[in-house]
């Protein structure tokens, strides 16, 4: 057999893990590198025996782990099994349960709680816990069962999920026509110059490290996005924010806010777990050093939702309690403000 032949797709059937494409901006990179910068939780070992066994396709083509990806390249990572966040195993894991009636249900999310399974946690999802509270949940666009929105892992706060396909496709065209309410609160690093204002911008993958996203003024990249914001409590070398969202882009708040210089507080993938505002101060540093063990987490809550209900029409409106770890860390700041005065 020539070593082309070699080359074709398998007769036992693959599925796909991961597909990603270099976009035209991609230097010379070698794969295993590439897909690091991709793959959350991935570790360097994981992917080179992935490359090793044969599981890393560019291009429809078997590579090694020291072929260079260049732009326009098109990586895959295939595996014989179905990948995990396809395989879900009901759990029985306690919700907070908001509203609920025949079409849908409102949640009340705690940080640390990932939505859906994915690379690296596969297990304890809110989507692990839903199939096991509702049978037979109608999957969205991705395939994800009841899924209408999401919010990230360490972020709080409401979601609505629909449990039939008529809900599914009433509540995601709200989404998609931004006649949702959305409200988040934030705490941010920075004393916010305006009162109230509009961050415009589109947003996509960030091009150095696909973990994060970034913002694209010119619109010539990425997906519109647009957020409101209003200063509801300045509190020295922070402040205290809401955030109205008038699309619902990955990370949008937290880059948007780090796109006009207020990173959020705490929020480790952008930078906001290192002290960016403040004194030299020893007892500062200590202080702040505190605030971010109260809240190990980047500080958003997704406070308020709204939206029509699908069957009556009727406006609902949920509202939700700022978690305990981000009232203290408020709390905390609120003090330390009132005593630099």
């Amino acid at each position: 057999m020539s070593a082309d032949q070699n080359l074709e797709e398998p007769q036992e059937e693959l599925y796909e893990h991961h597909k990603f494409s270099a976009t035209k901006g991609q230097e010379p990179l070698r794969v295993d590198k590439f897909l690091m910068n991709f793959i959350e939780n991935a570790t360097r070992n994981k992917i080179q025996k992935a490359a090793k066994d044969g599981n890393i396709w560019v291009n429809n083509q078997i590579v090694k782990q020291n072929y260079k990806v260049k732009a326009g390249d098109e990586v895959r990572v295939l595996f014989t099994h179905p990948p995990y966040e396809f395989l879900l195993t009901p759990e029985n894991i306690p919700l907070d349960i908001v509203y609920e009636d025949e079409v849908l249900l409102v949640v009340n999310k705690p940080a640390g709680m990932v939505v859906h399974p994915g690379h690296g946690n596969y297990s304890g999802t809110l989507i692990n816990a839903l199939v096991h509270h509702v049978k037979n949940l109608p999957n969205n666009s991705s395939e994800r069962p009841g899924l209408v929105h999401r919010i990230d892992k360490d972020t709080s706060g409401l979601l609505v999920v629909a449990k039939t396909e008529a809900a599914m496709t009433y509540l995601s065209k709200q989404f998609f026509e931004k006649t949702s309410e959305r409200e988040y609160i934030a705490l941010v690093w920075g004393n916010v110059a305006d009162d109230e204002g509009t961050i415009e911008g589109n947003l996509a993958r960030h091009p150095k490290n696909r973990l994060q996203m970034a913002v694209f003024p010119e619109g010539d990249e990425g997906k519109e996005a647009v957020t409101h914001y209003k200063v509801l409590e300045r509190l020295g070398y922070v402040t205290l924010v809401s955030c109205k969202l008038e699309t619902g882009r990955t990370h949008q708040i937290r880059v948007h806010m780090k796109y006009i210089g207020h990173t959020l507080f705490n929020d480790e993938r952008y930078g906001g777990d290192k002290i960016l505002k403040g004194t030299t101060f020893t007892k500062y540093k200590q202080f702040v050093e505190n605030a971010f063990k109260i809240l190990p987490r980047q500080a958003l809550h997704a406070k308020t939702l709204g939206f029509k209900h699908p069957v009556s029409g009727e406006l609902m409106q949920f509202n939700s309690e700022i978690p305990q770890d981000m009232q203290q860390c408020i709390e905390k700041w609120r003090k330390y403000a009132q005593h630099a005065e």
